[in-house]
């Protein structure tokens, strides 16, 4: 898409129009396309990365920018910068119908990706593969959500599949260190925690066991011990 402002002799290549509806007028601003959404997850931090140019339109395809007098009305300052970041951040992204196609069909691909990566055949303790989370997917007739992550779409899939298949979440081997004076106090917090205890050692207060992914980002934040300097160690994951 190519966009040409003829006053301003400014053109516009590779574009991604973001548009708001305000105080009953259309305004727009010109984005690299693939960086809007970057930006939304807060992957892309840089402005000037993301926006062509830091200009309000009401018009991108045509050049037509806004006017001060409307944009104030609209949005109480005429900080285009700041205007943009309100378009950027709440507006709808305009894409073609083969556009949003191919990015649901990624999107599709991701979430199939992510539930193969965090879960096992519970019987066999196998993961599946990408290609037959993809066609259970479209046995259930799962639809994608464009405006959702495809990190919380996957943990919805896997939901669901639950009631169509035997599928569960891959267990991780946690390792932990646990400091003797305090061990089994810390112990009785892990429990909850570890779904099967693999080994234990009592005079080093080593403990090996399984838990979920969720554990290991858990951990860190809710297990530490009484004292201000007493605590247990992860020492490592697989």
């Amino acid at each position: 898409m190519s966009i040409f402002t003829p006053t301003n002799q400014i053109r516009l290549t590779n574009v991604a129009v973001v548009r708001m509806k305000r105080a009953g007028k259309r305004f727009e601003i010109a984005c690299y396309k693939n960086k809007v959404v970057g930006w939304r997850n807060g992957v892309e931090k840089d402005l000037d990365e993301v926006l062509q140019t830091h200009s309000v339109f009401v018009n991108v395809s045509k050049g037509q920018v806004a006017k001060k007098e409307d944009l104030i009305s609209a949005f109480g300052t005429d900080d285009q910068t700041e205007i943009c970041k309100q378009i950027l951040t709440k507006g709808e992204v305009q894409v073609s119908d083969k556009e949003r196609h191919t990015q649901l069909e990624q999107m599709f691909r991701d979430i199939a990706t992510i539930v193969a990566d965090k879960c096992v055949n519970p019987e066999t303790k196998r993961p599946y593969t990408v290609i037959l989370i993809e066609r259970a997917m479209k046995d259930i007739h799962y639809s994608v959500k464009a405006n959702k992550s495809t990190k919380q779409q996957a943990l919805d899939v896997i939901k669901q599949l639950k009631e169509k298949m035997k599928i569960e979440r891959a267990h991780m081997r946690l390792r932990f260190s646990l400091p003797i004076n305090e061990g089994k106090k810390l112990k009785e917090k892990l429990k909850p925690l570890i779904k099967v205890i693999e080994s234990e050692d009592y005079g080093q207060q080593i403990e090996i066991g399984l838990g979920e992914r969720s554990t290991a980002e858990y951990i860190p934040y809710h297990m530490q011990g009484p004292g201000p300097s007493t605590t247990w160690k992860l020492l490592w994951i697989t």
